[in-house]
């Protein structure tokens, strides 16, 4: 073989060599191995930080109503279970979007994606066994991709499903939560106990790391699927019973209440009737079953629920009464 031929073999080579290289790379990032990923491995990315880059709190600490330095308008996520009354500052959670908490002899973790606008609730039980989650780094859909501590599984926040991993294909159950402020919150619940700005950490949690983002039509990650029927950061309260899922848009909720600053639309949904509370004021939604127990539903920016739930139901108010 002439030295020509040597290089030109060489080249070929070194170029099968980078290409298969590269395949292998995108089945593997920050650390997690996405082949035969549950979704389009090449539709995870990554978000800026690497993995536990934005670090989930495991050792929470609390401070009562009065020791809180919130405004009335801040944001919080609200949870009451087991006994116990929590809020958790969105201010903080954007900047660690997990909280490993416990509700008595119950773990839950607390998760929040600042670019979705998701606050979702989970029993800490994955496999069959109690665990912990961090933050990954990836992203699917825009969402926040958490990973649990114990068998390395990569899970969609917004579906609650293990998407990679040794627990693929199994799900999280959820808890419901209230998306709030916390003016709203503190009235509800006087008593309540709220995440105390001493994480461990040195973050500034007066200063809004995703500023602007929210109350803009920018999306940072292009997602598939998403739909143009509202603006993309259209609040909606993200609801699935039975099955069936459906998305409650603020905007269409308030058109349902006309003049009224609050109140409750009556639905149905997987074949069930359901009840949706919604105030304009504080722009926060919940659903409830007819004996009144609360239903898992969360608040999500219409972009984010509608690119996972194309062809979902969404609800559309119907003129005069409610």
């Amino acid at each position: 073989m002439d030295i020509s031929r040597r290089a030109i073999c060489s080249l070929v080579a070194v170029a099968a060599f980078a290409t298969l290289s590269t395949a292998a790379a995108a089945r593997t990032l920050n650390g997690f191995d996405l082949k035969d990923s549950l979704v389009p491995p090449d539709q995870i990315l990554p978000g800026g930080p690497g993995r536990d880059g934005i670090p989930a709190i495991d050792a929470p600490k609390f401070v009562k109503a009065s020791a809180a330095n919130l405004a009335a308008a801040d944001r919080v996520l609200g949870l009451v279970h087991n006994g116990a009354v929590k809020a958790y500052p969105v201010r903080i959670l954007n900047w660690h979007e997990i909280v490993n908490d416990r509700f008595g002899d119950e773990p839950i973790a607390v998760t929040y994606c600042p670019l979705c606008g998701t606050g979702i609730a989970y029993a800490a039980r994955a496999g069959g066994r109690t665990t912990t989650f961090g933050v990954s780094g990836l992203l699917y859909n825009s969402d926040l991709l958490l990973y649990d501590r114990a068998t390395q599984s990569l899970w969609s926040q917004i579906t609650a499903q293990a998407i990679t991993g040794p627990l693929k294909g199994e799900k999280l159950a959820s808890v419901a939560l209230t998306h709030t402020t916390w003016a709203d919150w503190k009235m509800r619940h006087p008593d309540t106990l709220v995440l105390s700005a001493e994480t461990g950490f040195n973050r500034d949690y007066s200063r809004d790391p995703y500023g602007g983002y929210a109350s803009s039509d920018r999306i940072m990650f292009l997602s598939a699927n998403t739909s143009q029927r509202f603006p993309p950061k259209e609040p909606v309260l993200a609801l699935e019973v039975n099955g069936a899922r459906k998305a409650y848009a603020f905007g269409e909720l308030a058109k349902a209440l006309a003049s009224r600053p609050s109140g409750v639309i009556e639905d149905r949904l997987g074949g069930s009737v359901v009840s949706i509370r919604f105030d304009r004021e504080h722009r926060t939604a919940q659903a409830f079953d007819t004996a009144g127990r609360e239903l898992p539903a969360y608040v999500a920016f219409w972009f984010a629920w509608s690119a996972f739930y194309p062809s979902a139901e969404v609800f559309v108010a119907r003129q005069g009464p409610q």
